[in-house]
């Protein structure tokens, strides 16, 4: 695993180890989002929920987001996400890592007035309608800017056009292989 684009390009990142449930985003699905995502990843404000290995999180700061909030609810992955900041050199005037589930975090991060403008969210894929539930969440909480982007990891075959929340509307939809990142906005009437 390695970081694909910005000031860490090439640098590898720890991954998980046998036995441990994550499954991080492919090199590849991770470059060509971020490629689409483009300028609204600068001096953005990151949320990376269901974090992992925390390499969505990093490959945004290596882009040049001004920050990054890692939320991660198990121990172990936690410690993968320390592991790789630190081998960059990422302190905590740019980074954060709540050891949450995503939804406690939301709360936290609300009383905190936390916002962010772009939010990715990468559940373990049998409960990929969780991320999209999580993603609604935070916009209802208030924690994102009107022109926030969001992102939704999940299966290929995920029916996330069925299950959608009226305040979001999907804006691309990248499949490659079993995954696919489907890039969401706020809903706007006007």
């Amino acid at each position: 695993m390695r970081v694909t684009g910005g000031e860490w390009r090439s640098r590898r990142l720890r991954g998980p180890s046998k036995g441990q449930k994550i499954r991080p985003t492919p090199d590849a699905m991770r470059e060509r989002s971020f490629a689409v995502l483009g300028n609204t990843v600068a001096n953005a404000r990151m949320l990376d929920l269901f974090a992992g290995t925390g390499a969505i999180g990093i490959e945004a700061l290596s882009r040049g987001a001004a920050t990054a909030v890692f939320v991660e609810a198990h121990r172990s992955a936690v410690k993968l996400i320390h592991r790789n900041l630190e081998s960059l050199g990422i302190g905590r005037d740019r980074s954060t890592v709540l050891i949450l589930p995503a939804d406690r975090a939301i709360t936290e991060l609300k009383r905190d007035n936390r916002i962010f403008d772009l939010i990715w969210a990468d559940p373990p894929f049998e409960s990929w309608s969780e991320g999209l539930a999580v993603l609604n969440a935070v916009v209802e909480a208030g924690l994102t800017e009107d022109e926030a982007t969001l992102c939704l990891e999940c299966p290929a075959e995920a029916a996330v056009e069925e299950v959608l929340p009226a305040t979001l509307e999907i804006d691309r939809d990248l499949k490659g292989g079993a995954s696919r990142v489907v890039i969401l906005r706020v809903f706007s009437h006007g």
